[in-house]
């Protein structure tokens, strides 16, 4: 298969070339600060659609005088350069324009996870020491504001949730609040009577040194950490990506990842604003909802995890969707089917296929593809370092030492995608990046010669089955080879005379009546035999978190493994 098989044949305006490491990392970052990116966005493609949410549609001119007015009632609201302000909702209009108008007010952002529980949101907003919070009404059943509530109703504080006692103001998303919570409506409302000039001098003033968001991490290993990012990195970074995956003008961008996630919030609404392509958010992943959507608003762009794409591929009523607009696919996880990137070229007809890795401590960025790359690059691994960076795999024996191509270890990256730190976490900073700059991803992964990564594992779920390191990735890679599994993961279980062995949660593909037995069976010819599952439990899904990832953790204690 030649290097042309998935290259983009006219990449249009890029300013780079996507073909080769030739890239300038600082590229033309006039903006400075993600404010004037807005401020630009709104007058360069004044007339272009902006935002589809629904019915409601507005220009990049409108979205921009909609910032300005949350910008403005941000400043009415008391909020200083440097407040956190937190967000709590799907994937909306009003989630873009109240984030968008908070660190237009030198904010620092604060995206909360949708699927997090009114405890767990108490915790990130405690430990953030949040000033204002927008928060969604009632989503997926749930009314957010009785959950914190529940986990907030008792403290020192004075404002509309006791227990968070730096919560001055907290604002629904809604047409409706209770009593201590201001409707979205009144809340800007409050902005009108604030001058457009002290809000744009506000907004010209945040530094591109500056904090521009803090990205707690998903909490599956722990207690979440919150990454701190500047305004430059993030700019930085996603004009990088937007330029490697030849985002351009006129697209039309399905934004189903959540905006709490970098995936949605920076290579969707960042490198929206930067191309001037439309955004089309979906607050929860439906099949259903995403061909329609895909049909009915010419989609172009649909970035997402390998399930959301695979989720299309096997869907009965494809093919009543016109699908044809669809030219752009980015997609990351450790374990990336072949077959998916061939039929998405294939079936679908789309001419980009990439993907790329990255975590919230390295800006949601560290390696990626390059269009024109061939098909067993794209599957089999994760791309090349993003410009202006390092990537390098250590042995765990001695961290200093850099592994040759092909022995696995532990991915370090350092560059300008690197966090300032945690906030406000001396200790955990220090424990994930070295004096010298190196962030400790804590993943294991192999480079090729060409400094190509794939990621085999989390060094936390490898497993040792009688003193072999075994590796749920690549042990999933390969039982997604059988042409009855639709989805896979494995954890490790205690064993009393291998120590450890694997344990398979498997999807079975529709109207399969695939065994236990004969996956198993088929795995002892297909891999070695420490590396097959002893056990397999056939569900309906897999748990994940909002951003895709399987919930390991949740599966080790169903098992009865360890936590």
């Amino acid at each position: 298969m030649n290097d042309s098989h998935y290259g983009d044949e006219d990449p249009g305006t890029d300013d780079v070339d996507p073909r080769t490491d030739d890239v300038d990392p600082r590229g033309d970052l006039r903006w400075g600060s993600i404010p004037r990116l807005v401020r630009e966005a709104a007058a360069r493609y004044a007339d272009r659609e902006a935002v589809v949410d629904g019915r409601t549609r507005v220009t990049y001119a409108e979205l921009g005088e909609r910032v300005e007015r949350a910008a403005a009632a941000c400043l009415a609201a008391g909020t200083e350069p440097g407040d956190r302000v937190a967000v709590w909702a799907p994937n909306s209009l009003d989630w873009i324009v109240a984030a968008l108008g908070a660190v237009s007010a030198g904010a620092v952002l604060v995206p909360l996870n949708t699927r997090f529980k009114g405890a767990e949101a108490a915790y990130v907003l405690g430990s953030s020491r949040a000033r204002l919070l927008f928060v969604t009404g009632t989503f997926l059943g749930t009314s957010y504001v009785a959950s914190l509530r529940r986990a907030a109703a008792d403290g020192p504080g004075t404002g509309p949730l006791p227990g968070l006692p730096h919560l001055e103001e907290a604002v629904v998303l809604a047409e409706d609040a209770p009593v201590g919570f201001r409707t979205w409506k009144d809340f800007l409302a409050g902005g009108d009577a604030v001058a457009a000039d002290a809000v744009r001098g506000r907004a010209e003033a945040v530094p591109a040194d500056a904090p521009s968001d803090i990205v707690f991490t998903s909490g599956t290993t722990g207690r979440p950490k919150g990454a701190v990012i500047t305004h430059a990195q993030s700019l930085r970074c996603y004009q990088v990506w937007s330029a490697l995956a030849g985002l351009r003008e006129g697209d039309r961008y399905l934004i189903v990842n959540p905006f709490f996630h970098t995936f949605g919030y920076k290579a969707g609404i960042i490198a929206c604003l930067m191309r001037g392509a439309t955004m089309v958010p979906q607050p929860v992943f439906d099949v259903d909802t995403v061909l329609a959507n895909i049909a009915a608003e010419r989609i172009s762009v649909l970035p997402g995890p390998p399930t959301l794409h695979q989720s299309i591929l096997d869907h009965p009523a494809r093919d009543h969707h016109d699908l044809s607009a669809l030219r752009l696919v980015v997609t990351g996880a450790a374990v990336v089917p072949l077959r998916l990137v061939e039929r998405l070229r294939g079936e679908l007809r789309i001419r980009t296929v990439l993907t790329a890795y990255g975590l919230s401590e390295a800006s949601g960025i560290v390696t990626m593809c390059r269009r024109g790359d061939p098909a067993e690059t794209v599957a089999e691994t994760s791309g090349r370092a993003i410009p202006g960076t390092e990537v390098r795999v250590v042995a765990g024996e001695d961290p200093g030492r850099a592994l040759p191509p092909g022995e696995p270890g532990e991915v370090w990256v350092r560059g300008h995608n690197v966090m300032s730190g945690y906030f406000e976490d001396p200790e955990e900073t220090a424990a994930a990046v070295t004096p010298d700059g190196w962030l400790r991803t804590g993943d294991v992964g192999v480079l090729d010669a060409r400094g190509n990564l794939r990621i085999t594992d989390r060094i936390k779920d490898m497993f040792i089955v009688g003193g072999f390191n075994a590796y749920p990735a690549e042990i999933e890679q390969l039982l997604g080879l059988h042409p009855d599994v639709a989805d896979v993961a494995v954890v490790g279980v205690p064993d009393p005379r291998l120590g450890e062995v694997g344990k398979a949660y498997a999807v079975r593909r529709p109207g399969s009546t695939l065994t236990a037995d004969d996956l198993i069976a088929w795995s002892r010819r297909e891999m070695a035999n420490y590396k097959v599952p002893r056990a397999v439990e056939f569900v309906a899904e897999l748990p994940r978190n909002a951003s895709g990832k399987v919930l390991k953790r949740e599966l080790r204690s169903r098992a009865g493994g360890r936590g």
